[in-house]
């Protein structure tokens, strides 16, 4: 089906890898072409959105950019992103295949259903062949280790001095002048990294390869929840009982409970600008998840929303998430500019999709691959909450950890 969809040059593909939460919303879905859509860089990226989206209900796929920030909260940014996404995309697909256990439909706005069995046999006649384009790909980091724990350490002074409470710092993985097969990647990654937040997104020359375990924001009707991660502990699928102490010691760790209400807080904050009031509640608190590569600590946070408040209302009111800036979010976000030495772009923004009804669901864009196929240039990141109890060598080899995913599809 991806190779099918790979002669197009917009696509996003969302899979679930058969996760089944509380809040699961679809297994698989597939949206191809481009009917219409909207493309904006911050500035009044917010009005014009809110324009497109009113002209007329229909669904829409794309993403928001970390980058957002910059209209959110009047800020700017002072590193490049060689990836390229605008800040923000949507389109309106002329085909949505969605995938359940036993069903594909397709769907085709205003064609006759021979049109679906057309489209269904090219597909099973598309065929799928691994295709390494280059091999000993040479990942580079743009920090080292002795300045990431220099980093970290003047972090904590910032802590100490009150500038906030908690700050996400990340750092880049980068490859130049590299071939990659962007459906070979996803591949691999899903092989070894399935997670229910996966995303395979093409926009002409511009490739996201996402095995996200993260969602951001979810509306169904008036209801409106956010699933933050804070804390983290590696797994070890060899051995039951050490991978299931490290669960336990995750769920009992001081810091990453600290780290994770912090964030909950922020988010019960962010939501109640949109919420009626006392409407805010935490479903979960520390609730410990486990992935292929990693045990996850999240937790569930929702709300009841106002009459008459619009997608960008929402998002103005909650982007960028804050379990990939800190608090408090404005001052974090000059910090992390001022610190970090590459441009987020599109990790840390969000992919996923609206309705016609106005409801959407959009993840959180980590444990992802960035590849720009004119330019050649590859790129992942990985980062950790730090706060003033944080050891610079553990953040470390966590920034690591989140990488290793990445790094091992690339590197033979």
């Amino acid at each position: 089906m991806l190779s099918w969809a790979n002669q197009f040059g917009i696509f996003c593909f969302l899979d679930n890898h058969r996760y089944q939460t509380n809040y699961h919303s679809i297994e698989c879905l597939l949206a191809v072409g481009n009917k219409r859509s909207f493309t904006a860089t911050a500035g009044n990226a917010f009005n014009d959105l809110q324009e497109f989206l009113n002209e007329k209900p229909r669904k829409l796929f794309g993403h928001l950019c970390y980058e957002l920030k910059n209209e959110i909260e009047g800020l700017t940014s002072s590193h490049t992103d060689r990836i390229g996404f605008p800040d923000i995309f949507f389109f309106e697909p002329e085909i949505i295949i969605k995938l359940s256990e036993k069903e594909m439909e397709i769907k085709i706005e205003d064609e006759p259903e021979v049109k679906a069995e057309k489209i269904f046999s090219e597909i099973m006649d598309a065929g799928f062949e691994m295709r390494d384009k280059g091999t000993d790909i040479q990942i580079q980091q743009r920090v080292s280790k002795q300045e990431y724990i220099e980093t970290i350490e003047r972090l904590k002074k910032h802590i100490l001095r009150g500038d906030c409470y908690e700050i996400n710092y990340c750092m880049e993985f980068f490859a130049e002048d590299v071939l990659v097969d962007p459906l070979t990647v996803y591949e691999k990654l899903s092989k070894s990294s399935p997670n229910p937040f996966s995303a395979l997104y093409k926009l002409e020359d511009k490739w996201l390869i996402c095995a996200s375990p993260e969602r951001f924001l979810k509306k169904t009707g008036i209801t409106i929840l956010s699933q933050p991660i804070k804390g983290t502990s590696s797994r070890f699928l060899k051995d039951d009982r050490k991978d299931k102490k490290s669960k336990e010691e995750l769920y009992a760790s001081e810091k990453n409970r600290s780290e994770n209400v912090m964030v909950v807080d922020l988010v019960r904050n962010d939501l109640a600008r949109v919420c009626k009031e006392g409407t805010v509640k935490v479903d979960e608190l520390f609730g410990i998840y486990s992935f292929p590569q990693v045990h996850q600590m999240i937790s569930t946070v929702s709300g009841e929303l106002k009459s008459e408040i619009s997608f960008t209302d929402i998002i103005r009111a909650t982007f960028p998430m804050g379990s990939m800036t800190g608090a408090p979010k404005r001052r974090v976000m000059e910090l992390i500019d001022q610190y970090e030495r590459s441009g987020r772009g599109i990790f840390s923004g969000a992919v996923g999709y609206i309705t016609p009804e106005g409801d959407f669901d959009f993840n959180v864009v980590i444990r992802s691959i960035m590849y720009n196929s004119s330019e050649n240039y590859l790129s992942f990141m990985a980062g950790s909450g730090i706060t003033f109890y944080s050891d610079p060598e553990n953040e470390y080899e966590e920034c690591l950890m989140k990488a290793k995913a990445m790094r091992g599809v690339l590197v033979q």
